[in-house]
């Protein structure tokens, strides 16, 4: 098929792109890597009547060490995502994740802040980014501000992002002293959005497992935190029984929703194993 009729602008500046979003609001979509938007235009499962570009916007690039976070432009191309020195140093989660992030051709267009702001719940990067207690910051005529990870994402494809809004970049801690990561993802082929997948961290303190967190995306609407699962390995001497209780707690912290993907329970049964091997590979005794 092909796109509906819109109008295309190239912009010029943040502010440039800022004045057309307030101006167009609900009408207008973002165009950063296009990897998701323009398969959506040729289905017409979008229908803007502005494309606002963004790609020549530099100063929505980049990677860089900022105090005690990583600074991740908006418009940082996944593949160079994927090989920074800075991400591979100080976010090992993000490391993990990042060559499960589709394909290699999809990874030289595809942006960081846009598969954020795209909010795919299958995404891998949402989920990290709430593991990480990402913060996002939103910048519109009004004003900046920052969202954290958390609270951002809403729904199917919904976000904390306001239609005047634009996502300029995310601060990431840098990892802390004595904390695991995990990521593990079930899919039908590399590169593909995950069946069900987890992302994971947490610290031994040499009697108990602290600041855990278990993010599963692929299963509900949005990234999910299983804070069931969450508190019975928090409350429990860390051993096979506390990691099966964490198991069976899955089945109250998610409620996966079918697709073509996978049946409710195909899902469950595979957020139970990722979990199983995740603790293990985290908290080995």
């Amino acid at each position: 098929m092909k796109a509906p009729p819109f109008r295309y602008v190239r912009a010029e500046s943040v502010d440039h792109a800022l004045d057309l979003l307030a101006e167009h609001g609900d009408d207008a979509q973002v165009l950063a890597g296009g990897q998701s938007l323009v398969p959506a235009l040729n289905l017409r499962l979008a229908a803007p009547k502005l494309v606002i570009d963004i790609n020549g916007l530099s100063a929505l690039g980049g990677i860089v060490i900022a105090g005690d976070s990583v600074r991740i432009g908006a418009l940082a191309r996944h593949a160079e995502v994927l090989t920074s020195e800075a991400i591979q140093g100080q976010l090992p989660l993000i490391a993990k994740a990042m060559p499960h992030v589709a394909h290699v051709a999809v990874r030289n267009r595809g942006t960081f802040g846009g598969s954020i702001a795209y909010a795919d719940p299958a995404a891998e990067l949402p989920a990290c980014a709430v593991a990480l207690d990402a913060r996002f910051v939103l910048q519109s005529k009004r004003g900046r501000r920052e969202v954290a990870a958390a609270d951002f994402f809403k729904g199917l494809y919904q976000t904390e992002r306001a239609p005047d809004e634009l996502l300029i970049e995310a601060f990431i801690p840098r990892q802390r002293l004595g904390f695991a990561f995990a990521f593990g993802e079930v899919v039908r082929r590399h590169g593909d959005f995950a069946i069900v997948g987890l992302a994971a961290i947490g610290r031994w303190d040499g009697a108990r497992v602290q600041d855990l967190k278990l993010v599963y995306f692929g299963c509900e609407d949005r990234p999910k935190l299983a804070t069931g699962a969450i508190k019975v390995v928090r409350e429990r001497k860390f051993d096979a029984v506390a990691v099966e209780a964490a198991v069976a707690a899955l089945d109250r912290d998610l409620d996966p929703v079918g697709n073509l993907l996978g049946s409710a329970a195909a899902k469950r049964h595979i957020a139970k194993t990722i979990t199983r091997r995740a603790l293990g590979s985290m908290f080995r005794n």
